[in-house]
């Protein structure tokens, strides 16, 4: 249920309430507690994804029995090994990353995590390295966390290349609570939200940042 007040925007959490759930269900191994301190380590920024959400992918995925997985993002590899996790062995993930010193990280926290050998960081800008991953297609998800002025050719590389059934995911689509504003990335983000509408049966999930989850829908009969 919920009340007047949550529908009007306001949430029950703050910070002591997150780090309680978060060591509850969202508890870090090594791999993901390096991963998740390295950007601090090495000078990076820290956007990578929070805790409640790369455990929200990560279950996504494996409901999805997905194997072959784009991310279009890698900052320091944090989401990178929930996603690397949740394919198995047996899976793959293509992880593009435009920023040499942050692949190089990722590289680092991968193996230091041990699921190295299931993701390829590709270095180079998303719209020009989208497309030389097709032959590896079609993909069962798709990951977006990077430029957000690019959200919307994004949304339709995956749209094209996503199996029927496949996952479009994609973070902080209320676009820092920009979303409804006039400039360039906002009037992106909003063609990524109505284009996914368009191709997949979607739901907006209000994390703090916009959580958008997308399921390709099945060609007519």
């Amino acid at each position: 249920m919920a009340d007047i007040d949550s529908r009007g925007g306001r949430t029950y959490f703050d910070k002591l309430i997150l780090e309680w759930v978060d060591g509850v269900h969202h508890p870090h191994d090594a791999g993901l507690e390096y991963a998740f301190a390295a950007p601090g380590i090495h000078g990076m920024p820290a956007i990578q994804v929070g805790r409640a959400e790369g455990a929200l992918i990560a279950m996504l995925l494996r409901l999805a029995n997905a194997r072959k997985v784009v991310e279009v993002g890698t900052l320091a590899g944090y989401s990178t090994i929930h996603l690397a996790r949740a394919v198995g062995p047996e899976g793959h993930v293509w992880s593009v990353e435009y920023d040499t010193k942050h692949a190089g990280v990722a590289r680092d926290v991968l193996r230091s995590a041990g699921v190295d050998d299931r993701v390829t960081v590709v270095e180079g800008a998303g719209v020009e390295m989208l497309p030389t991953l097709e032959e590896h297609g079609p993909f069962d998800a798709v990951f977006i966390d990077a430029d957000k002025v690019n959200y919307d050719r994004y949304g339709r590389w995956a749209a094209r290349n996503l199996r029927p059934g496949g996952l479009l995911i994609g973070d902080n689509v209320f676009l820092f609570g920009r979303l409804l504003e006039d400039g360039d990335d906002a009037v992106a983000m909003r063609r990524f939200h109505e284009d996914a509408r368009e191709h997949f049966d979607t739901a907006c999930v209000t994390t703090p940042d916009g959580l958008l989850v997308g399921v390709k829908r099945l060609p007519p009969a």
